[in-house]
């Protein structure tokens, strides 16, 4: 080991411990040692089966200890094995439930492993009630052979072996949710009654998987637009290979000896909205960001709607609750039927992914902005029983989102219609061309364009620069370019306090580091700049001078070193990855005058990814560098406070880092939508099935990407400050801290919701929980309610521990 031979020195371990193992105990802390650095030399070279391996040998000699396990969970986690990972994360919890970095670990894995709309769904009494009853009355009419296809928990096939199915089988493909289901199935009694497979529904073959063709196939493989988890292609599959031939019409006979399907059929709904949150996720709707002009060759797009030209299959829609969305939304059309689906007709699903486009025209009731068709649908589970998952319904259900782009206008008026395409393809159910007809003129899909007499109209300096922008870039050469961005990033872009803040922080550093008479000239340059819409760069000024060096490693999509770029003889670096984003970045800065090669891709100078923080040239130092500080999901960045750490060295003397502290808020709330998303409550909700305690070993402390302007909840105190975060004095952090809390309405605090407010200077500073904010919120849900009253006081004990925060109460 003294020679760094990290991989010889673990095979001599190997050979040691296997001979004489009760030197185990003896050498553990530095065979550990050994494992893990040989291991990052395994991960360097990128020699990920002789990793797995080392781990593998290595817990099958400790196969008691935690950080194996969960060094082996990181591995795994980072090459993308998520369900795998969790399992480590979760046996390293179990075997020591006070190892914190393994229980930040399995936090942050628990969300993918079981999905929050588990719960959502387990509490739903009356969705259970319902497909409850439909089971029952399926088998009473004598479909006594089951197969639960994506069975979850294991709730449907334990509804149809307690209805008194005899035979039930069951396929579920995740390996979490497979184990749980078989603890689950056990805890209830019904392990000997029904057969659980770790399998695609795909896989299963008669009689090598299950004995005999079933006459039931119960499933909830739907998503919010239905189509989305594979319903219809393991449908067509169980109809072939599975289930018994379905009924004829006019056919009378026992149930048994035929075949059908719970949910029956379904029918899909639609209606036009307006809806500013909805807008501003999905429509850059600016031209002008902190004196920046935004092109108009460049057509920002989001994911849902590239998904319409890409071959890949992505998600043609987004998810929301409607009923819960900030700002509301407003209908501009009646609610209209899309389309009709008889899951017990193998024909009519087969022709599903082959019919053409269905054209729909839904007339204009109300006069607005036409931002999304939403869509929701009504499952027949039988002739008898159904569920609604309706915006206006009480439900676990959300609903499905399809943006609108591309029209030349989006204000829509009575008298107009709504058009629509409606298809199938690659099972998922797609709505395109949406366009619309007006009485007066048709307005269709497609690049819109400024006409002359636009111009006329044209008042503020933003849309004079983009009217100039848009006739710079009609030359035949232009070059037109399509940025894909994520709706956060999106958020992002039409977030201006944002931008025009960092642009004043940036300007006030700058001016600080920059003797008195080029201050002046930034100052002018500034002016000028804003005038002219970010007209490039004051050279003559400062070309004799060095420049200031600007680093931003913040993720995803910024404008940021292009304002940074505008104030003065400033080199900015930006360290975005993805190649059509830094094509984007630079028809900006081309738009906007930049000289060539002003702004710089941090991530071609510097060889190692994990080494983004360095020098921007040996005898260089940073003036400012941007930082990341809070996730989209409103948690704390993970190691945060070591980049910070790193950066402060790299700053020359007066420079700073962005933001320069942060504070964390929060208020005490009664809130029963946490409480139900967070944990099964109880046995009542699932109709005397004990599942909660199995699932609810799945629950985590803090529930994130909440939007807490339109949470249900109570507050019960007023905000207050929980923490700091000091990323350029860390002397004044607060990792831990006790807050007293007064307490002005009487109610049961379940919830600690917390945002941030980002201090750029000690005058400057952004909140994340603001309207206009590209961040979401999070919550802190305690494990049991405490009951307060008007008047007293509570203490909140607060720990930030790497990128995690656990607020305890103490009553």
């Amino acid at each position: 080991m003294r020679a760094q031979d990290f991989g010889t020195a673990y095979a001599h371990y190997l050979l040691v411990l296997s001979l004489a193992p009760e030197l185990k105990d003896d050498v553990k802390e530095t065979f550990q040692y050994t494992l893990f650095r040989w291991a990052e030399e395994l991960d360097a070279l990128s020699r990920t089966q002789d990793l797995l391996g080392c781990y593998e040998q290595a817990l099958e000699l400790f196969p008691d200890d935690e950080v194996i396990c969960n060094s082996m969970g990181e591995h795994l986690f980072r090459m993308g094995f998520r369900d795998e990972a969790a399992g480590y994360f979760h046996k390293a919890v179990k075997l020591n439930p006070d190892f914190s970095d393994a229980k930040e670990n399995f936090y942050r894995v628990a969300n993918w492993l079981v999905e929050r709309w588990h719960f959502i769904m387990l509490n739903d009494t009356k969705r259970n009630t319902i497909y409850n009853a439909a089971i029952q009355k399926a088998v009473c009419l004598g479909s006594k052979s089951v197969l639960d296809i994506g069975a979850g928990t294991g709730i449907l096939s334990m509804f149809a072996k307690r209805a008194g199915a005899h035979s039930v089988y069951a396929c579920e493909l995740s390996q979490t949710m497979y184990e749980l289901a078989c603890d689950v199935v056990a805890a209830n009694k019904m392990e000997a009654g029904i057969k659980l497979l770790h399998m695609k529904s795909l896989d299963i073959e008669v009689p090598k998987h299950i004995p005999e063709r079933v006459s039931l196939v119960v499933t909830e493989t739907v998503d919010a637009g239905l189509f989305g988890e594979g319903i219809v292609e393991s449908l067509i599959h169980a109809w072939e290979h599975l289930l018994l031939q379905p009924k004829t019409k006019g056919e009378n006979g026992n149930c048994g000896k035929y075949g059908k399907v719970i949910p029956a059929s379904a029918v899909i709904f639609g209606m036009a909205v307006e809806c500013a949150e909805i807008r501003r996720h999905h429509r850059v709707g600016i031209k002008d960001i902190a004196g920046i002009c935004l092109p108009t060759n460049v057509k920002f797009q989001s994911p849902t709607y590239s998904s319409v030209d890409t071959e890949e299959t992505v998600e043609p829609y987004t998810t929301e609750k409607m009923s819960r969305i900030p700002g509301g939304y407003l209908a501009l059309t009646e609610c209209f039927e899309i389309m009709t689906v008889d899951f017990n007709n193998i024909q009519e699903l087969k022709s599903l992914a082959t019919r053409k486009p269905d054209k729909i025209g839904v007339p204009v009731i109300k006069e607005g902005i036409l931002d999304a068709i939403v869509v929701w649908f009504v499952l027949q589970l039988d002739d008898e029983h159904s569920l609604c998952t309706s915006p206006s319904e009480e439900s676990c259900w959300e609903q499905a989102v399809y943006p609108v782009h591309d029209l030349a206008d989006y204000w829509i008026k009575p008298g107009d219609h709504v058009m629509m395409e409606v298809s199938c393809q690659d099972c998922y159910l797609r709505i395109q061309s949406v366009s619309v007809f007006s009485s007066e003129h048709e307005m269709d899909v497609g690049q819109s364009s400024t006409k002359n007499k636009d111009l006329l109209s044209l008042g503020n300096e933003a849309d004079l620069c983009s009217a100039l922008a848009n006739l710079q870039t009609s030359k035949p050469d232009a070059m037109e370019q399509t940025c894909v961005l994520e709706s956060t990033e999106i958020a992002l872009l039409n977030n201006i306090p944002y931008h025009e803040a960092f642009k004043m922080a940036m300007r006030k550093v700058l001016s600080s580091l920059t003797p008195e008479k080029l201050c002046q000239a930034v100052d002018a340059h500034c002016q000028d700049s804003e005038m002219s819409c970010g007209s490039g760069q004051n050279d003559s000024e400062q070309s004799a001078s060095e420049p200031f060096y600007v680093l931003d490693v913040s993720e995803g999509f910024s404008v940021l070193p292009i304002i940074a770029g505008t104030l003065g003889q400033v080199k900015p670096y930006s360290s975005v990855e993805k190649d059509q984003h830094r094509i984007t970045l630079d028809l900006i800065s081309e738009a906007n005058h930049f000289p060539k090669e002003t702004l710089e891709f941090w991530l071609r100078h510097v060889e190692d990814e994990s080494a983004v923080l360095q020098r921007p040239k040996s005898d260089k130092l940073w003036s400012i560098i941007i930082l990341d500080v809070i996730e989209p999901s409103g948690l704390i960045q993970q190691e945060i406070m070591e980049k910070a750490a790193i950066s402060r060295c790299l700053l020359q003397s007066g420079g700073k880092i962005f933001p320069q502290y942060v504070l964390m808020f929060g208020l005490l709330v009664e809130s029963q939508t946490l409480v139900e998303e967070n944990a099964v409550q109880g046995t009542a909700r699932t109709l005397g099935l004990n599942i909660a305690p199995f699932i609810n070993q799945f629950q985590v402390p803090i529930r994130a990407f909440l939007d807490l302007s339109s949470l249900p909840c109570i507050p019960l105190s007023k905000p207050v400050e929980l923490l700091r975060l000091d990323l350029m004095t860390p002397y004044l952090n607060t990792s831990n801290r006790e807050v007293k809390v007064h307490i002005c309405k009487s109610g049961q605090v379940t919830a600690i919701p917390f945002w941030y407010h980002m201090h750029l200077d000690d005058e400057i500073r952004l909140d994340t929980s603001s309207a206009v904010s590209h961040w979401k919120q999070a919550a802190v849900v305690l494990d049991n309610p405490i009951q307060v009253e008007m008047g007293e006081e509570l203490v909140l004990h607060v720990q930030h521990h790497k990128s995690n925060v656990s607020i305890t109460v103490k009553h």
